[in-house]
């Protein structure tokens, strides 16, 4: 099985230095590590929600360097720090997927 590993270093997605691969590709499968608000190593200001957008387009940022769409999406895994911020995130989140499209989720 053949392995294509993204932006280990300098690559696109939450900013600074890191210990793993921000996107693996194994198995006609893109595997994406959890993104957090950042950008340039930096937490973003403004609230839930420009930080939910940062860390999504973090994640979109790395499936378009390995190829892949919103449309390839099957499955997403939400950790916020606060139940409350679901219904702002939620709002977010439908920026990005159609509502046609929706993947299954672990929230």
């Amino acid at each position: 099985m053949s392995i294509k590993r993204y932006g280990v270093e300098g690559g696109t997605g939450t900013g600074g230095s890191t210990c793993r691969s921000r996107g693996v590709e194994a198995g006609g499968w893109l595997y994406v590590s959890g993104q957090t608000p950042m950008k340039n190593g930096e937490v973003v200001e403004g609230g839930i929600v420009d930080q939910s957008r940062l860390a999504i387009q973090n994640c979109v940022d790395i499936m378009t360097e390995a190829g892949y769409t919103l449309a390839d999406v099957v499955h997403v895994k939400v950790i916020l720090t606060d139940a409350r911020y679901f219904q702002s995130f939620n709002k977010v989140f439908r920026e990005f997927f159609a509502t046609t499209r929706l993947p299954a989720s672990a929230a």
